[in-house]
């Protein structure tokens, strides 16, 4: 049905204030993780804090601006978002400004900052799947017509992410898709042939990778080699046990201290479990429940279909990220370089956090009639 009004409301004041929860709080806890680390390594102990206080507020003022932003109008931008996601992730590969960290070639050196594309295709592909789904909505009980091509852009993307390597990205963003495309209207049929297909490709992914094995066997069994594959998984066991009920107390991490490895980053929620305890720890959890209910509920009451679609995959993309980085850090799911939205430091993953925020208050407060 052709739309024939726009109207702007009010942008949803509980998800904006849950996201300012999470940011803030993010901000304090960076602090408290990485500020002997900062200080070691770079002789400053608020170096990762003034680095995310940077992208927080480049991210703020982008939600700003897209939460002002009608939402239909990011259909027109999916096709320059892929280009330059593309472009982006093969600069990252063949250009001198990609950098590589921990065996990984995933950032783009900006002067003093460093850039993620991945975090970028994230959202571009959100964006796309919606618009695409929308565009072929009668088609996709069709497997070649409705479900190939939409799988055949997400794996061709996947593959460049494979290329860094980086498989935790390419497993979310192909997690997602296929989400999509089975509340898109996809025959489950289709999907359940299309992941047995997918077995053997998995397998070679993690069994013929040899630090992907190593990571399996952690997850399987981290006490086995507590010193060695184990440690990280172990050292974060260690910070959530020690934390009891209440922690030790807001700074007073002990695995922080040269044990627990990237504790501002992969594992914050293990020096948040360890300082702040079961309390803190199920707190996190509850705003972040909050935030994916606002999603949803964001989607149930738009009237348009581009619109709904949009706000189920951004809330299933945060909250999938969120799910993994936590169950990292309790043992639920293998380790994975995945930042916990909004919390971690991470200057790509806090922007573009904030970037679907924005999106999803575009679509809280802008209002879509259709013609009857």
């Amino acid at each position: 049905m052709p739309l024939t009004e726009h109207r702007q409301g009010n942008w949803d004041l509980t998800l904006m204030i849950l996201a300012l929860v999470l940011v803030g709080f993010g901000l304090l806890m960076i602090y408290s993780a990485s500020s002997i680390l900062a200080m070691r390594t770079y002789g400053d102990s608020y170096y990762f804090i003034k680095r995310q206080l940077v992208w927080a507020g480049l991210g703020f003022g982008g939600m700003w601006l897209l939460a002002r932003t009608p939402y239909g109008r990011f259909r027109g931008w999916v096709l320059p978002g892929l280009i330059a996601c593309v472009m982006l992730l093969l600069a990252v590969l063949l250009l001198p400004l990609g950098k590589s960290v921990g065996g990984a070639r995933r950032w783009l050196a900006l002067g003093p900052l460093s850039f993620q594309p991945a975090e970028m295709l994230k959202l571009v592909l959100v964006v796309y799947l919606a618009d695409a789904l929308v565009r072929k909505q009668a088609l996709m009980r069709e497997f070649s017509k409705g479900v190939v091509p939409h799988l055949v852009v997400a794996g061709g993307l996947a593959g460049l992410l494979l290329l860094q390597p980086d498989l935790g990205t390419a497993v979310i963003i192909v997690a997602v898709t296929v989400a999509m495309l089975f509340i898109g209207g996809a025959r489950l049929a289709h999907l359940f042939g299309l992941g047995l297909a997918a077995l053997p490709v998995v397998f070679l992914l993690i069994f013929k990778v040899a630090y992907r094995r190593r990571r399996w066997d952690a997850f399987l069994d981290p006490w086995q080699d507590a010193l060695g594959k184990g440690f990280q998984i172990v050292q974060s066991f260690l910070a959530l046990g020690s934390g009891g009920l209440w922690g030790r107390g807001l700074c007073e991490s002990q695995q922080k201290l040269f044990y627990l490895p990237t504790p501002h980053t992969d594992f914050i929620y293990s020096i948040v479990g360890e300082e702040l305890g079961f309390a803190g720890a199920f707190a996190v959890l509850l705003v972040f429940g909050g935030l994916i209910w606002k999603g949803f509920s964001i989607a149930r009451n738009c009237p348009d279909r581009f619109g709904k679609m949009l706000a189920v995959g951004l809330t299933m993309l945060l909250g999938l990220q969120a799910f993994i980085n936590i169950g990292v850090t309790t043992g639920l799911v293998p380790t994975k370089g995945t930042t916990l939205p909004f919390v971690s430091a991470g200057g790509s993953s806090l922007l573009f956090s904030l970037l679907a925020i924005g999106i999803l208050l575009s679509i809280s407060s802008h209002a879509v009639r259709e013609e009857e």
